[in-house]
């Protein structure tokens, strides 16, 4: 971590994106402690000294990828954003169409960093502030668009949403039952419906 807080990252060969790209499929599909540095190094064909050549540890390994999942998934809201244009509920209930659509896509195991998390707690590894940055971002961002709504309660009803949406999240990679995401998104509509209206009656 460097002396902003921020987590170290490295630039990346193309040697060094093909390690990233096979260990972040084994990471995700098996879970990180019980993906190796061998196996990594066989299914992106290199040796294990490149591998450590390039990232030095395992752990910066996890880091970059932790970081990469998310500038994707911020890559993949930004368009869906866009598109609900500047009214703050349908950009609220857009960040639900890009999740599910995200979870359809690149999330059949749930959400990547609520499952690093479940192994990784410590908050001196080097990928703990990946994953709680990531959060955080995210509930800054609901309740950014929770204050548009209902200035008064903005927290409140940016943790509610953060609420819906995460266990949205876990509950896909469950598969207990069908369309979660969706689901959740109507329960957000509802809860913004109100808001708005305690709002309009101020």
């Amino acid at each position: 971590m460097d002396t902003s807080g921020e987590p170290r990252r490295i630039a990346l060969t193309p040697a060094a994106r093909r390690v990233l790209e096979a260990a972040g499929r084994l990471f995700y599909e098996r879970g990180i402690h019980a993906v190796g540095v061998d196996l990594i190094a066989a299914e992106a064909g290199v040796t294990k000294k490149t591998l450590y050549d390039r990232f030095g540890s395992k752990e910066q390994i996890v880091v970059e990828y932790l970081a990469a999942r998310d500038e994707r998934w911020r890559a993949f809201l930004a368009p869906y954003l866009d598109a609900a244009g500047p009214e703050p509920a349908a950009r609220v209930l857009a960040v639900f169409d890009a999740s599910r659509a995200w979870a359809e896509e690149h999330g059949s195991k749930g959400c990547s960093m609520v499952n690093a998390h479940a192994e990784i707690s410590d908050p001196a590894h080097p990928a703990h502030p990946v994953i709680t940055g990531q959060k955080q971002w995210m509930l800054a961002l609901f309740t950014g668009l929770a204050g548009e709504i209902a200035p008064d309660g903005a927290g409140r009803l940016g943790r509610a949403l953060m609420l819906l949406h995460e266990g949205a999240l876990v509950a896909h990679g469950l598969g207990v039952f069908a369309d979660p995401v969706g689901r959740a998104r109507e329960e957000a509509r509802a809860l913004l419906t109100a808001a708005e209206g305690a709002a309009a009656r101020r």
